[in-house]
């Protein structure tokens, strides 16, 4: 007796699975987005946590307070993942032993020569936090120590955070009621994009920046020496006592400050006595106002890369050189040269040099700059 075999059920088994993977090959990618309390500041303002997750993964959390970011975890070649930024487990250490950790930096960051600076004739006196010079936006009132007000937002496959916050006419010696706005959103292309937004209803300066700590091995793993660094930037700006700049701008080449091709932050470092590492204001190469490559780390251990593009023209390069014993995320240690910045930004001392791309900000205009950190592995 012959029996026949009928493949018709397998046959339509393997269509509806077919057609089950095609349904989720065109779904959008999975994405999560939370809020939830951090603490509350001594008075008594609650802090807030939003915490971002992509489809691969890529996860970013912000706090209210200082518009700070606290973690940022990236996976590797293997697709483990790693916290690669600088911080503290707990709002307390923010407000008390915070450098600058993840901050959103302002009015100005980086450093303003004597406190002081002339706009259309009127000399204006700013707080001196840095002997007697200012340094990233003064005192008790600068950027990264005030509650932003934070609200989350979806864009089909992109999700952030946006932060306001107004700061006065006045404060901290700046003229005009200057609204902030930083959004940080997540995307499917494993980036993280800062965008920053400002208005003024009288002539003022601002020069904003993300004053975030990496380390692409992870947070609290030991130095940064081995990570190979490229920078697109051909000249620097030289500085002086208080590394306030000359007002010259001079080539990399022949320098330590050279990475126009991709060296390891430790090679020659120990060439800058000086600073005792890197603390520099590049000149990018490119057209200021768009969006171009500024630089470009790799860690080889881990595999992880790290691309950063931005529509400014400057980038300061440090490397956490006075940084002794801060006990950060975990318990973790964090010392001298664990950790590296890259603050894209106006020149320091700007307002004080007229050759330098001007950083004023008058009614009726919009400041917005956008810095784009994108994150892949090999």
């Amino acid at each position: 007796m012959t029996v026949r075999r009928s493949f018709a059920p397998l046959l339509l088994i393997a269509a509806i699975l077919a057609s089950s993977l095609l349904a989720r090959a065109d779904q959008p990618a999975i994405t999560s987005l939370s809020e939830t309390p951090f603490g509350t500041t001594p008075d008594g303002q609650d802090v807030m946590l939003f915490t971002l997750t992509n489809a691969h993964g890529l996860r970013a959390k912000v706090i209210t307070y200082g518009a700070i970011l606290v973690s940022l975890d990236v996976p590797d070649r293997r697709g483990q993942l790693a916290d690669v930024v600088l911080g503290f487990d707990d709002l307390d250490s923010y407000i008390k032993r915070n450098p600058l950790f993840g901050a959103v930096v302002g009015r100005y960051a980086n450093r303003i020569a004597g406190a002081r600076f002339m706009l259309d004739g009127v000399e204006h006196r700013i707080t001196a936090n840095a002997g007697k010079n200012h340094i990233h936006g003064g005192g008790n009132r600068r950027f990264d120590k005030v509650v932003w007000k934070g609200s989350s937002y979806r864009d089909g496959t992109e999700i952030g955070v946006r932060l306001t916050h107004l700061s006065p006419d006045g404060e901290e010696g700046f003229p005009g009621n200057l609204q902030c706005t930083v959004t940080y959103a997540l995307t499917d292309k494993n980036e993280l994009r800062i965008v920053y937004a400002a208005t003024t209803d009288k002539p003022t300066i601002v020069n904003l920046t993300n004053h975030s700590y990496f380390n692409l091995a992870g947070a609290g793993s030991g130095d940064i020496l081995g990570h190979e660094l490229m920078i697109a930037a051909p000249w620097y700006t030289p500085a002086g006592e208080g590394l306030i700049p000359t007002g010259e701008i001079r080539s990399v080449k022949g320098t330590p400050l050279d990475f126009t091709e991709p060296r390891k932050i430790g090679e020659r470092i120990d060439e800058l006595t000086e600073t005792r590492g890197y603390d520099h204001n590049y000149v990018l190469k490119g057209s200021y106002g768009s969006s171009i490559l500024a630089a470009c780390v790799r860690e080889p251990l881990s595999g992880r890369v790290m691309e950063v593009y931005t529509t400014e023209p400057g980038v300061q390069l440090y490397t956490a050189n006075g940084m002794n014993n801060v006990k950060g995320k975990g318990g973790k240690i964090y010392g001298s040269h664990h950790s590296f910045c890259l603050e894209t930004q106006h020149f320091p001392d700007s307002p004080n040099k007229s050759h330098f791309p001007s950083t004023v900000l008058r009614p009726g205009q919009e400041y917005r700059t956008t810095t784009t950190f994108r994150f892949s592995a090999e």
